[in-house]
């Protein structure tokens, strides 16, 4: 049985590298949400411009694209600053956060 003062410093160590490993872990948890976040708000996008971003189709293909691209874009035609059928109708239901979201998410590929 150790000495009531190394318990002492023991369960002071103990503490301290739970909470270094707690606050260590915090930026990869956010980053998940985000990422799953992102996700869920890009499902919309996949009727037209496909999954994971790649439209078979006419419609443009925006996976792989640079976020800093998609978002700009996404902001343009939420503003009427570029022209659209429908992406400005679309674009006009996010915030900035959620733009920033979604092009990270399709963003990831261009990495």
């Amino acid at each position: 049985m150790p000495y009531p003062a190394e318990e002492g410093k023991m369960r002071k160590y103990l503490y301290s590298t739970v909470l270094c490993l707690a606050v260590g872990l915090l930026p990869a948890a956010g980053s998940a949400t985000e990422l799953t976040r992102g996700a869920m708000l890009a499902n919309s996008c996949a009727g037209c411009h496909g999954t994971d971003g790649h439209s078979p189709g006419a419609i443009p293909s925006i996976g792989g694209k640079s976020a800093d691209f998609i978002e700009t874009a996404l902001k343009e035609f939420r503003s009427g600053e570029r022209h659209s059928t429908v992406m400005g109708r679309h674009a006009r239901a996010y915030t900035d956060e959620e733009i920033r979201l979604i092009a990270e998410f399709f963003g990831r590929e261009a990495q």
